[in-house]
């Protein structure tokens, strides 16, 4: 049996993978604009921009998961 914390894991994950399929399918050539902005953004910039959502990913995760 699974631990509930990889099955929340892998549900998480396949939400990103819905969620990134659909921006694609709606809007490929967006996307393909927002990647080449991604190519021309310093590395320190797309650094703090990840450690910044990590951390709001976290603290959203922490919110709802926290016992009441």
């Amino acid at each position: 049996m699974r631990s509930l914390a990889i099955a929340d894991f892998l549900i998480g994950l396949g939400v990103l993978f819905v969620i990134e399929g659909l921006l694609f399918a709606a809007s490929p050539a967006w996307m393909r604009k927002a990647m080449k902005s991604a190519l021309a953004t310093p590395d320190n910039v797309l650094r703090a921009v990840g450690i910044g959502s990590a951390v709001i990913g976290l603290i959203v995760i922490w919110a709802v998961r926290r016992p009441i």
